[in-house]
C-alpha cells in the first residue's frame, strides 16, 4: 500500500511516501504555506500526485501522554484532508520526531537554510517508519 506521512506544521510541513512493498519510507518535500486551508489543499495534491492510498498525520501527544492544543490542530488537519482527498487518515503519534530529526542532521552536519528546508521532511520520514514498524509487527502477530 502507497502511504504518505504528514508532519503538519504552522509554517512548514513535511511529507514522506513509502511504496507499496512499504520496506522504507522516503521524503517527498516541504510544503511551505501558513495558510491552514491552503496547506491542507496542497497537502492533498500531494497525496494525489503520490497515489496515496493512506495518509498519516502526526500527532504530536505530550510526553505526559495528554493532548494539547496542538493535537487538536493536527486531528482537524487530518479530518479536512480525509475529506479532501477521500482516502483513509490516521494520527500516529510523533513525539520527539522533530528532534530526532535535528538529531540527524547534526550527524550529517546539514546546517543552516539547508536544515530548515528538509528537517521537517526527515521528521515526516521518520513518522512513517515508525508507522512502518507498527504495520509489520501487527502483521506477524
Amino acid at each position: 500500500m502507497i502511504i504518505m506521512s504528514v508532519d503538519f506544521g504552522d509554517s512548514r510541513t513535511g511529507l514522506a511516501v513509502c511504496g507499496k512493498s512499504e520496506l522504507m519510507a522516503s521524503p517527498v518535500g516541504v510544503i511551505s504555506e501558513k495558510d491552514f486551508d491552503k496547506c491542507i489543499e496542497k497537502t492533498a495534491a500531494a497525496a494525489k500526485e503520490h497515489h496515496a492510498e493512506l495518509i498519516v498525520v502526526g500527532y504530536p501527544k505530550n510526553m505526559n501522554n495528554t493532548i494539547g492544543e496542538r493535537c487538536e490542530k493536527c486531528r482537524l488537519f487530518a479530518e479536512k484532508l480525509k475529506e479532501l482527498t477521500g482516502c483513509p487518515v490516521e494520527l500516529w503519534d510523533e513525539r520527539c520526531t522533530t528532534v530526532s530529526a535535528h538529531n540527524y542532521m547534526n550527524v550529517t552536519n546539514t546546517r543552516g537554510k539547508k536544515r530548515k528546508a528538509v528537517v521537517d521532511a526527515v521528521a515526516a520520514t521518520i513518522i512513517l517508519e515508525s508507522y512502518l514498524g507498527f504495520r509489520k509487527n501487527k502483521k506477524s502477530e
